[in-house]
């Protein structure tokens, strides 16, 4: 009689298909699930039942400004690498009601909703975005200060995380240190090799779910072969000549971290603050799809009776002029000064704030900024390389 759970680092290999079998199950234990479908020509989040949701056969290039998907001919379920969204959409989502106010009998009656944790499980998470969560976890769960919402989404979610086998023209996690690897903080990590995927354990609640599936054991050879994937891309990112459309090897993003924070903020009066700000359109684009971003603002809204008050927290952005308003008005007036505001806190700041990078090479604000401002090239010339 097959096992009920697997336990914590095991490796066992399934066959394609079988993915079906982990989602089903992950129904049946009453998930919500969650993968990468494909909606307006991009690779997106969304619900999902069946694996023919996925976006087989695709790959993405991108670039700055740049995001084109296009068939492999190939039938890889996971060859495309990030798309706009992340996790942080499903645990510190962009619109959340804070607090409820009832007017009765003259008087103001407050109420906070009670939070709620929704089983979520996410499918296709990748190392980049894994590192993002954990710097949201400090950002929301450690200090003094707890997010109880945050908390308990947290608490509700099954990652099943996927080990890259491609590498954007954006990537640059090798450099931060990031990926492409999974190296912990999933449930599952499955590594994809031609007809089946290698499969690792990572919590008891990922054993029991794999157990379900049509599971064999790996050889040491299956193991070292999923290895293998991630040190080669590795290896590729490093070697890449220029060149970035389709069929050419994109050239290799590469962010030097050596004394980083003394870099920025000591060169705060750079003429390069000024040039960027020049092509910057400050649309806050890159900060809508970071995955540690977390600028927020907060709203009452009235029903017409006025009556009824809703308070709501929104995500928002340094890039806004109404961010840095205080009493005397806006601090930061000038494009230049909010894309500053912004590199500054995500690369060096963030460090005194967490003690650690805000910035995990994900390349998405490369991808999504409409100009195809390159953070590893400002970076570069402030240092003067």
């Amino acid at each position: 009689m097959p096992p009920t759970t697997l336990p914590v680092g095991s490796f066992v290999r399934i066959e394609k298909p079988d993915l079906q079998l982990i989602v089903d199950r992950l129904r049946q234990l009453e998930y919500r699930t969650v993968g990468p479908t494909v909606t307006d020509g991009a690779v997106v989040y969304d619900d999902i039942e069946s694996i023919d949701q996925l976006p087989i056969g695709k790959v993405d290039w991108q670039d700055g400004g740049t995001y084109r998907l296009q068939d492999s001919g190939m039938g890889g379920f996971f060859d495309y690498v990030v798309g706009p969204h992340s996790l942080k959409r499903y645990l510190f989502p962009p619109r959340e009601t804070l607090m409820h106010a009832d007017r009765q009998d003259g008087s103001w009656q407050f109420q906070a909703p009670q939070p709620r944790g929704t089983p979520l499980a996410v499918i296709g998470p990748r190392a980049c975005d894994l590192a993002a969560l954990k710097i949201q976890d400090t950002i929301f769960l450690e200090g003094p200060y707890v997010d109880p919402a945050y908390r308990a989404r947290r608490e509700a979610l099954f990652i099943a995380a996927v080990n890259c086998r491609r590498a954007a023209a954006t990537c640059f996690c090798h450099s931060m240190r990031t990926g492409p690897q999974v190296t912990g903080g999933s449930d599952l990590t499955l590594t994809e090799l031609d007809g089946r995927f290698i499969i690792e354990v990572g919590t008891e609640c990922g054993g029991e779910v794999i157990a379900a599936a049509g599971w064999t054991p790996c050889s040491m050879a299956e193991i070292e072969a999923a290895k293998e994937v991630s040190d080669r891309l590795v290896a590729s990112m490093r070697k890449r000549a220029s060149g970035s459309s389709p069929g050419d090897e994109p050239r290799e993003r590469y962010l030097d971290t050596t004394d980083l924070r003394d870099v920025l903020l000591t060169n705060l009066e750079h003429a390069r603050w000024n040039q960027v700000g020049e092509r910057c359109l400050a649309c806050a684009n890159c900060t809508m799809v970071c995955p540690t971003c977390f600028c927020s603002s907060v709203h009452d809204i009235a029903d017409l009776s006025g009556d009824h008050v809703d308070r709501e927290r929104r995500w928002a952005s340094c890039f806004t002029a109404e961010h840095s308003y205080m009493n005397s008005g806006t601090v930061r007036k000038s494009i230049p000064s909010r894309y500053r505001q912004w590199l500054t806190h995500k690369l060096a700041s963030w460090i005194d704030q967490y003690g650690v990078s805000g910035c995990t090479g994900c390349g998405r604000c490369i991808t999504w900024c409409p100009v195809g401002i390159d953070l590893t090239e400002e970076v570069a010339a402030i240092r003067g390389a």
